[in-house]
């Protein structure tokens, strides 16, 4: 495929690592940002503030300006879910019509229930709403390490595309039409991951984890199919292939919280500066659950803890003391 302009909207870590394989599998990137000091870094000495290590080749060029968007192929949405719409808003006016728009975010947005495709079709509708998902850290992509991910869009013509053009050396990305299932994929596992953390926090050890992790992964199916979602795209890499990733290594901002609050932190104190999608997500996941009778006992309980109704050892005792019945 010859090369194209690709967009980039967020200057953290996730966002010039997606820049960097762009520009790997040759194609020039418009990377923006809102730090305008963060901006003249990037064009003055090629580093990412948000992504040490990171050396930035010209074919990326910074900017603060969203005009400069107006003449790509494809833009990239990595900012987090919640920041989601404001900065679709901004970019309203800028883009041309037919614009694939691809979502990098793993959330629903807490005061709506919209998942990510929705927000960009509400604010930007001359756009192709698209999401890209699957277990993925951003310094691993930043390094071109072997990394997998899943990209679905309605149009199953443009989902291809798409996944052929932004797949590069060290990125295979698949194509899927399920654009629920990769959107629901991506956001329960952050409410899981969270759940992970907790128990290791607690020091309850591995076995408690598969146990929660399993039970978890259960939750997600049945919230899923609730809502759409294909039960082979929650098995695949932007489903399981996430969970995996994100309850099992502490470099998941999420398992890090969810350890943090195992530990004895606070929710505000075991954030620590840094976002954990998953926190804004748990709650309105519960409620949304329950809108469809579905039962998440976990994504519930992590939502009582961060809302400050459950202790955390509080939340485990209700979860074991749950009746006995079969697993399904």
């Amino acid at each position: 495929m010859s090369a194209l302009s690709i967009g980039v909207v967020g200057g953290g870590a996730f966002g010039v690592a997606l820049a960097l394989s762009a520009a790997r599998a040759g194609h020039g990137v418009v990377l923006h940002a809102r730090d305008a000091e963060a901006v003249a870094a990037m064009r003055t000495r090629r580093e990412a503030p948000r992504l040490p290590g990171a050396v930035l080749p010209e074919s990326v060029v910074p900017t603060a300006e969203r005009a400069a968007l107006a003449g790509v192929d494809a833009l990239v949405l990595a900012v987090p879910t919640q920041a989601l719409r404001a900065a679709c808003e901004g970019l309203a006016g800028v883009l041309p019509a037919g614009l694939p728009a691809i979502s990098a975010a793993k959330g629903i947005e807490q005061a709506t229930g919209r998942f990510t495709t929705q927000i960009i079709a509400e604010t930007l509708p001359g756009c192709v709403p698209a999401v890209l998902s699957g277990p993925s850290f951003a310094a691993d992509i930043a390094r071109g390490l072997p990394t997998a991910l899943t990209l679905a869009c309605a149009d199953a013509g443009i989902s291809g595309r798409l996944a052929e053009a932004l797949s590069g050396p060290s990125l295979r990305i698949y194509h899927s039409g399920d654009v629920r299932g990769v959107e629901i994929g991506g956001a329960a596992k952050n409410v899981l991951a969270i759940a992970a953390g907790i128990a290791i926090g607690l020091g309850y050890g591995e076995s408690a984890r598969a146990a929660l992790v399993a039970r978890g992964f259960a939750e997600l199916r049945r919230f899923g199919e609730a809502y759409g979602a294909q039960g082979e795209t929650l098995m695949g890499l932007s489903g399981l292939g996430d969970v995996v990733l994100s309850c099992a290594s502490a470099q998941s901002r999420n398992f890090a919280y969810g350890q943090a609050l195992g530990q004895g932190a606070s929710p505000q104190e075991a954030a620590g500066g840094k976002l954990a999608e998953g926190a804004f997500t748990a709650a309105i996941l519960a409620r949304m659950a329950q809108d469809r009778q579905v039962e998440t006992p976990i994504a519930t309980a992590v939502a009582g803890i961060i809302a400050g109704r459950l202790g955390v050892r509080e939340a485990v005792a209700a979860l074991l003391a749950r009746p006995i019945r079969s697993e399904t």
